[in-house]
């Protein structure tokens, strides 16, 4: 790889402007790109649908997942566009089998649906690198431009989809005004699988189409993203830089070099003739000790005493009787040594973490035991307040609803009432009636609520001949109250007799 015959100039780059930079890559070779996809992907497309027309959701499925596998041309096309050696179509087309060479399953499998793929894509074709090699470079590389290669890739999907609904669109809107005049769209969208085969073939062939535009361009951003990214890791840059430095070098540099040394040969004399005259020949072995000794020493090598209690000695030193009948036993040295052992140190963690986890339980019960406690001296919203009761209203629309206002037989009452004073009497049944739903039914009336509210209330109890006093009376009330009209004889003598049929026990029915 010959940096000075890169067709771009390179130098560190954004994440953004390295993917204008593959747009530019693609537009500039869009005609190699575009042919030599559309050859080894339609071909395959057909063969799909072939295989499958009675199942096109699944052909288009498999093509889709096939991407990874056609993405290798358009990466091989650039990589060597990228240092002068633009391929033609055919030649280009001959090296796909190759490329389908090398990790084929596992860009097919768990590697399939992996956001930042054509960022990373490049490690494995162009590097060649797999396993642990391929994850360290990878660890390298997605610490910069793996968020921008993940939003490239999810662009890329809504822009396929936006690309592929303008595409069908665009092909109803090319359908001549008879032909589409004879079209029954609700017949189609329930038309049987057999007839609809042909519909759903031909927005699978649109999709097609778009990836021919459009996949070589994903391919390009992500390829710019890794070149950018290793410009900045590789300082590819200031190498270039330091390559035309040496190139213009290279034509003075025998004048500098006779310059110097003519420069310096008055100095070089009497440094001679101090100089021994037997002097020590530097040979490998004693480079070598010399490099050795360098080493061992800062800041190559840096020793470090560290001292700590141990349980006896791996190998005492012998001694006499009289003082080794003062240590330890042999059997609990034993015990202790292996007390050391990378086994029991697993253990001791293992049970650590079994504590730790017990203490965060316990306390987690405690906390949740006492919860109302804490709440209570913690919580920011203090203690809960006690529910208050909401008084029952004693007026609704100008009417007196205690129990106490009313006589013990309202029927009777607005009976002598109709004669002199007929407004009287009306609405002393309908105050009745309000006092009877807020004491004896409960309804949650308030002051505020207007009569067709309280008609909802009424139904919501769900007492068909409560109701439908309730909105005869109402109706009647309503008539009275706000158009003056009294109801008839007839009316009024009924009102009275469903008031001793609905609350003759004085008690809710």
């Amino acid at each position: 790889m010959r940096l000075s015959d890169a067709s771009v100039v390179i130098r560190p780059r954004t994440a953004w402007e390295a993917m204008d930079l593959g747009v530019l890559m693609a537009r500039e070779h869009r005609l190699l790109l575009m042919v030599s996809w559309a050859l080894i992907t339609l071909p395959v497309f057909a063969l799909l649908t072939a295989l499958l027309w009675k199942y096109p959701s699944t052909a288009m499925f498999l093509f889709w997942w096939l991407k990874p596998a056609f993405d290798r041309l358009p990466l091989y096309i650039l990589s060597k566009v990228l240092f002068g050696e633009t391929p033609s179509v055919r030649e280009a087309v001959r090296q796909w089998p190759r490329l389908l060479q090398g990790q084929l399953l596992a860009s097919l499998t768990w590697r399939r649906f992996s956001l930042s793929r054509s960022f990373v894509m490049p490690v494995s074709q162009l590097e060649g690198l797999d396993g642990t090699a391929r994850q360290k470079r990878l660890g390298v590389l997605q610490q910069r431009n793996a968020g921008t290669a993940r939003w490239l890739t999810t662009i890329g999907v809504h822009l396929e989809i936006g690309l592929w609904f303008g595409c069908m669109a665009l092909f109803y809107l090319f359908i001549p005004q008879n032909v589409e005049m004879d079209w029954d769209w609700q017949r189609l969208a329930l038309a049987t699988h057999s007839e609809g085969l042909w519909l759903e073939h031909l927005s699978n062939a649109l999709y097609a189409l778009i990836l021919v535009f459009w996949e070589p361009i994903y391919v390009a951003c992500g390829f710019s993203l890794y070149l950018n990214r290793r410009t900045v890791l590789e300082a590819w840059d200031l190498e270039l830089v330091f390559r035309r430095f040496r190139q213009r070098l290279s034509n003075v540099t025998p004048l500098l070099v006779l310059m110097i040394g003519l420069t310096l040969l008055p100095l070089s004399r009497p440094v001679m003739a101090d100089a021994p005259s037997s002097p020590k020949p530097l040979t490998t072995h004693s480079a070598n000790q010399s490099i050795k000794s360098l080493l061992e020493k800062p800041p190559f090598k840096n020793p470090e005493t560290v001292t700590r209690y141990r349980f006896g000695e791996e190998n005492p030193p012998t001694k006499n009787k009289a003082q080794s009948d003062g240590k330890l036993p042999g059997w609990l040295k034993a015990l202790l040594n292996n007390l050391n052992s990378d086994t029991f140190k697993h253990i001791a963690q293992g049970l650590e973490m079994l504590l730790w986890g017990v203490l965060i339980s316990g306390l987690t019960l405690l906390a949740w035991r006492y919860r109302e406690w804490l709440r209570t001296f913690v919580s920011r919203r203090g203690p809960r307040k006690p529910s208050v009761i909401k008084p029952v209203p004693t007026q609704l629309f100008g009417l007196e609803l205690g129990t106490e206002t009313l006589p013990d037989d309202v029927a009777s009452t607005a009976e002598h009432l109709w004669a002199t004073r007929p407004r009287e009497a009306l609405g002393l049944l309908y105050r009745g009636l309000l006092s009877r739903l807020l004491h004896d039914f409960n309804v949650p009336l308030k002051s505020a609520d207007t009569e067709g509210q309280v008609q909802e209330r009424v139904h919501q109890l769900q007492h068909p001949q409560l109701l439908a006093f309730s909105d005869e009376l109402t109706r009647h009330w309503q008539n009275l109250a706000y158009g003056h009209h009294l109801p008839p004889l007839s009316v009024q003598q009924k009102l009275c007799s469903d008031w001793r049929i609905l609350f003759s026990s004085g008690s809710p029915p």
